[in-house]
């Protein structure tokens, strides 16, 4: 029986957990999702420096301006030794530098004037003028990124500032494409390819899909419409990965073996058809041990509808996501009027453009659930419920795929 889309994700979500935790060096944590809270060691900044390359001073010799003061001496970033800031003197102070002793503000080299060992400072300043204050970003023993995160470039910035050289996240499941049909030739094949053959790109996509969501393909394998053989390739690639993601036979045609391969192997399915367009035959089973298997038509359009949709969310759950954050959506307007007459949810592919004042999504044409063509020139897609009309500058609900 046909199902809707959400309560499909619903069920998919309940049934997958996270994996386990492991460490890992901080280098390699990128795209993982974080496994404990991390704190800061020490207060940043641990010291006041300067946020700009000037010369350091004390507020009070330079309320009345333009004031002459004697140049005393230099400190650079990194440098251990401050020269003591003296009434009517400076030092010459560079980005990052250390406050030294005695001074409050700092002047930026714009508003100065230098002549051999004096600096005549052009504008007066306030106290505190162009310092970063230490503990201003945070202070000794604070939380600075909490738990279950999607390391990201930043969040990884933060862990090598805090001395986390290796952090506890969760791992990530190991995945495999099979892909499924007599009429697949390989794309690495060494004889001519017929009229009635069609090269596997659901296999390349998947993968590159997976490689763009932060996930690794471990395999990528073909089978014929056979069953025996089928069940054979599935059997061993469930073995050795935790999630499987078929295309191809998944539909109730004479040749769709992967519902009875997926049964005959132990697995238990769950969903077998969902009320979306494309993508209807999408098909989920599951094994002990937190083992999934997703089963995607095998039309490409439908493959990759049905990956975004359904799959990413799951081994987003798989590793570590908080079950709110499985399923990213953007809402924004679209720039014309979008129809469905159709019983399912329809997603249609679409670009995003910017208007000048607000970012719109670009329903872009498309020739079917077989048009690859089409989904290249894509940012994404969005849904339209069941038998609605979604009006220009209306929002609607936007998958993001890249």
């Amino acid at each position: 029986m046909l199902m809707k889309i959400e309560k499909a994700r619903k069920i998919i979500l309940e049934r997958t957990h996270a994996l386990d935790i492991i460490d890992i060096a901080l280098n390699d944590a990128a795209s993982f999702c974080l496994a404990e809270e991390i704190f800061a060691d020490r207060d940043l900044p641990p010291t006041d420096r300067s946020a700009m390359d000037g010369f350091a001073v004390r507020a009070e010799d330079v309320i009345n301006c333009p004031k002459q003061l004697k140049l005393i001496g230099e400190t650079a970033a990194g440098s251990a030794e401050c020269p003591n800031v003296e009434p009517n003197t400076c030092a010459r102070i560079l980005t990052g530098a250390v406050v030294p002793p005695g001074a409050d503000t700092v002047v930026k080299v714009e508003d100065t004037e230098e002549n051999g060992d004096c600096v005549t400072i052009l504008e007066s300043a306030k106290e505190g003028l162009n310092i970063r204050k230490r503990g201003e970003e945070v202070k000794k023993g604070n939380r600075v990124i909490k738990s279950r995160q999607n390391l990201n470039a930043a969040q990884i910035g933060i862990c090598a500032s805090v001395g986390k050289s290796i952090v506890k996240v969760f791992n990530k499941p190991k995945v495999s494409v099979l892909n499924t049909g007599k009429e697949l030739f390989p794309l690495d094949g060494d004889c001519e390819i017929k009229d009635y053959q069609i090269r596997d790109s659901n296999g390349p996509a998947l993968a590159a899909a997976l490689k763009r969501s932060g996930f690794k393909c471990f395999g990528m394998e073909t089978s014929p419409d056979d069953p025996q053989i089928l069940e054979a390739k599935l059997k061993k690639l469930v073995a050795n990965n935790n999630v499987v993601i078929l295309s191809g036979g998944v539909s109730v045609g004479k040749y769709d073996f992967v519902p009875d391969a997926i049964k005959n192997i132990g697995a238990e399915i769950h969903v077998h058809g969902v009320l979306m367009k494309p993508g209807k035959p999408f098909l989920y089973a599951t094994l002990d041990d937190n083992k999934h298997i997703f089963g995607l038509p095998g039309n490409p359009l439908s493959a990759l509808t049905g990956f975004h949709e359904l799959v990413l969310p799951a081994l987003r759950k798989m590793s570590g996501f908080l079950k709110e954050d499985c399923c990213r959506k953007l809402f924004l307007p679209v720039d014309r009027t979008v129809k469905s007459k159709n019983f399912r949810t329809e997603f249609h592919l679409a670009k995003l453009v910017n208007s000048g004042e607000e970012t719109l999504l670009m329903p872009i044409k498309s020739h079917g659930s077989g048009d690859l063509i089409s989904s290249a020139e894509a940012d994404g897609v969005f849904a339209v419920p069941a038998n609605t009309e979604i009006k220009k500058g209306e929002k609607v609900e936007f998958t993001f795929w890249e």
